[in-house]
């Protein structure tokens, strides 16, 4: 039997062990668990990292079983990649292997307060002070202000990293802690693609950066070795799969860019999960943004080999907005529902839906933005809602695809898809009408996974994958032509930039700094302030 390759794919949402054959990259086997989130307060996103492990350790064994039953012997599966949700922050303690606590997840909101005060502090208060470095914007999205949160505001926290206990790292760093070994060995790294999502890593020297560390106040021995994304990193210490390398390590929109094999200059995928991600592979010399997208790690394919870069278009609301009709409306009672009832519709009747529940994030990296829906009339219905849920996520790809050939100068001509609501016709056919350039969405559908899969495999040591372009596996895929004309979908896209900018500033902080970037606000809530009263006069 041809040898395999397994992932692990830790999302927002879920977790999930895939295993792939090396030559085919045909999915033999796989299993997936929901993780829950909690919503402490407004705008906090938190997971239990305990959980996240046991699912991690449930989806394998799980998929061994099922693997059994196949009759395939999984002393086959020769190494294992892994994928994962990126700037999601974690510390826990390296003695008793216990989070210090729950992971802030990367839509979370609660260090808005922390960014304006980070901001505050930079010469003319500009949120690109340290793009240079790092190719982002200083922003709650990223891990080193949650950092900064949770050294500023646990205890437990703050106690490990004066005793030298506490280690810091994104999910990645966590999940292979874990599985080679915790306090008992554990090797605690991370990868390229994972690292220049903390702003704390220098995208030029591909290493954590003192100036960096220092303008966060983050101490840099808690942070994990930064390695390749395809290296063995140490063995499965316990389990059906132990002894096997842990080989692979990327984050999720840089596996996907690996599964869809946009290894050229110019090539470019858009994953559709919980949020939805454009990246556009650059090379290997970092190209700097001038329209509000990110510059990031792609991936670095071996210890010797050079890194390629990508510019990324970041939006914080996709398929999330399908789970928040359904379980905050109860307008669907499944997420496969939303289709067949947009469907029935055909049309937005006019309504714009702008799900900036998390600020918005590219091209305009405003978080005083929220959700607004528009347009309304009395003929709106549910089903109008579903339709306008679906075409928001394409106007919001409409945005970043419009900065990212802006950026690269030329425009791209076609758009490769990934991602949980790729399955989604109605929504495929909506991104080819509103881009007005053709979507593929390969048929194999686990990119994500795959990419993790084929990083792993490709490893020297494990060396089952060949990662040269005349022996990558073809992939069948489906096509989507654009079936409106041009001047339909501009007139859809003008509309919807309409409602955006009725989003904006919506909530708004009263934030002074003083000359040492201190705010004179105490915390991070909206400040409402009261007209003046005036009395009424009433002439007799």
């Amino acid at each position: 039997m041809d040898p395999l390759v397994a992932a692990i794919d830790q999302g927002t949402s879920s977790t999930r062990f895939l295993v792939f054959n090396t030559k085919t990259a045909e999915l033999i086997s796989h299993h997936q668990v929901e993780i829950k989130q909690c919503f402490p307060k407004e705008g906090w996103v938190e997971e239990d990292p305990r959980e996240i492990m046991q699912t991690v350790y449930e989806c394998m064994e799980k998929t061994c079983q099922k693997l059994r039953q196949l009759n395939v012997d999984i002393s086959n599966i020769k190494a294992v990649g892994v994928t994962n949700q990126r700037e999601t922050t974690l510390v826990w303690d390296k003695e008793t292997g216990e989070p210090l606590f729950n992971a802030i997840v990367w839509l979370d909101l609660r260090t808005q307060s922390t960014v304006e005060r980070l901001i505050c502090k930079t010469p003319g208060r500009s949120k690109n002070h340290l793009k240079h470095k790092t190719g982002l914007p200083i922003s709650t999205y990223f891990s080193a202000v949650k950092l900064r949160w949770l050294l500023d505001n646990v205890d437990d926290v703050n106690k490990a990293v004066l005793s030298k206990r506490a280690m810091f790292g994104t999910v990645d760093s966590w999940i292979i802690w874990c599985l080679t070994g915790g306090r008992d060995g554990g090797v605690h790294i991370t990868d390229v693609s994972n690292a220049s999502r903390t702003m704390l890593f220098n995208i030029h020297t591909m290493d954590w950066d003192p100036e960096l560390c220092s303008f966060f106040d983050v101490p840099m021995e808690i942070l994990p070795k930064v390695r390749s994304s395809s290296e063995i990193y140490g063995q499965m210490k316990s389990g059906s799969l132990a002894g096997v390398p842990i080989s692979g390590c990327l984050g999720d929109q840089s596996a996907a860019l690996v599964g869809q094999m946009c290894f050229e200059e110019g090539q470019a995928k858009n994953t559709y999960g919980t949020g939805c991600f454009l990246l556009r592979n650059t090379g290997t010399k970092p190209v700097m943004s001038d329209h509000g997208l990110l510059t990031t790690v792609a991936y670095k394919l071996g210890r010797d080999k050079p890194a390629c870069y990508a510019l990324e278009g970041s939006v914080a609301i996709a398929g999330a907005v399908v789970r928040w009709l359904k379980d905050n409306m109860c307008i669907v009672k499944s997420s496969s529902e939303i289709e067949q009832l947009a469907a029935a519709a055909g049309t937005s009747y006019g309504c714009y839906f702008v799900p900036a529940f998390s600020g918005l994030y590219a091209p305009y990296w405003e978080p005083s933005a929220r959700g607004i829906i528009c347009g309304l009339t009395q003929f709106t219905n549910r089903k109008h809602l579903a339709f306008a849920a679906l075409e928001a996520v394409c106007f919001q790809t409409r945005e970043i695809l419009d900065a990212m050939n802006q950026d690269c100068c030329i425009p791209l001509s076609v758009l490769g898809v990934d991602g949980g609501m790729t399955g989604n016709r109605l929504l495929m056919q909506l991104q080819a009408d509103i881009l007005c350039i053709p979507v593929v969405r390969p048929t194999m559908a686990e990119t994500t996974a795959l990419g993790a899969a084929m990083a792993a495999g490709a490893a020297q040591g494990v060396d089952v994958w060949n990662l040269n372009p005349d022996q990558l596996p073809h992939v069948t895929s489906e096509k989507y032509e654009p079936q409106i004309n041009t001047e339909e979908s501009e007139f859809r896209f003008a509309r919807w930039k309409k409602a955006v900018q009725k989003a904006m500033n919506w909530e708004t902080t009263e934030t002074s700094c003083t000359s040492d970037g201190v705010e004179k606000k105490t915390n991070g809530a909206p400040c409402w302030i009261p007209p003046t009263l005036v009395p009424i006069r009433v002439d007799p």
